[in-house]
């Protein structure tokens, strides 16, 4: 058996490989592909050279100014027409291990920890529409720059900043609204001991001044 095996292999090892030519057997093209890059940058070229680039630019410019200085609403949010306050609690639970880079475990997975105890909110959070002059006035007599943050729903902060020479900061996406259930502004949000208070205010309509 061991001479068969060693006969089969010496055939296959010294059997000739017969090459056959089956010649051309269809129409073959030359590759006239365009070059990608090259593509894109003759497409630049002929958009700088048209001025259309300068165009589109100034366009972004426009659009990007344009949103800096009055951004997106906030959508959802209505004008709170009756007092509603409840607590929330802003205590989280770790999703996973903490270790240190030495790996020392730092915190549990599923530990609980409220934030408040190491950062305390020490300004009222005031949410509010920009674009409402009697929230806009509630919150501006009610509450000192140094003890509370405006946060603009809706209206043009940058404006408001030069008119009112306060801060005004901008809820973007309503991420904040969102997160403390906020469906009506004026709003606000302060800490009470290790639970945070949230009231939607009905204010009055301001009133005109008389000439």
């Amino acid at each position: 058996m061991r001479a068969l095996g060693y006969f089969i292999a010496a055939c296959l090892v010294a059997a000739p490989a017969h090459a056959r030519d089956y010649g051309q057997q269809g129409t073959l093209f030359p590759i006239t592909e365009p070059d990608l890059l090259e593509q894109i940058q003759r497409k630049l070229m002929a958009l700088q050279a048209s001025g259309a680039t300068a165009r589109l630019n100034e366009d972004l410019k426009r659009r990007t100014i344009a949103k800096v200085n009055r951004p997106m609403p906030v959508s959802g949010i209505s004008v709170a027409t009756t007092i509603r306050s409840w607590a929330f609690d802003p205590t989280i639970s770790v999703a996973e291990d903490i270790s240190d880079r030495k790996g020392r475990l730092i915190m549990a997975a599923g530990t609980r920890v409220n934030p408040l105890d190491t950062v305390p909110l020490r300004q009222t959070l005031v949410f509010l529409d920009g674009d409402d002059p009697a929230q806009l006035d509630w919150a501006t007599k009610s509450f000192q720059a140094s003890s509370a943050k405006l946060i603009l729903v809706g209206g043009a902060p940058l404006q408001l900043m030069r008119g009112k020479q306060r801060r005004f900061f901008f809820d973007q996406g309503g991420k904040l609204v969102r997160h403390f259930n906020i469906k009506a502004v004026p709003a606000t949000v302060k800490q009470q001991g290790r639970l945070l208070l949230i009231t939607e205010h009905p204010v009055m309509p301001a009133r005109r001044k008389m000439s």
